[in-house]
């Protein structure tokens, strides 16, 4: 299990290129389940919870790795105010960095 922050990459202040860490882990052999949520509305955090649960207890079971890529806003690190932080997100991360499932193992057996 990975935990990564985008903070550093992708704020406003920010250049590169975006790095599509659920994309690319999702293509390592051995890697069961792949998913990129965010935690910027009620049901995307709903949607967080249970993905990482589910990576997780895939890793627990001895299926292989479990990688969930968490898109968050980050205020203090972006100098913006909460809901410009949230838009942001929305409206600027999300296009770059698609939510969704990757690779699901258990799905496809």
């Amino acid at each position: 299990f990975l935990v990564m922050s985008y903070a550093q990459l992708t704020g406003p202040e920010r250049e590169g290129a975006p790095v599509n860490m659920a994309e690319l882990i999702s293509n390592i052999k051995g890697c069961v389940y792949s998913e990129r949520v965010a935690v910027n509305t009620p049901a995307n955090i709903a949607k967080t919870k249970r993905a990482i649960k589910k990576a997780l207890e895939l890793q627990k079971a001895g299926k292989g790795l479990g990688f969930v890529e968490v898109l968050s806003p980050c205020p203090t690190g972006w100098s913006m105010k909460p809901v410009q932080a949230l838009d942001f997100l929305e409206e600027s991360m999300i296009p770059i960095y698609p939510l969704g499932v990757f690779k699901d193992e258990e799905v496809n057996a």
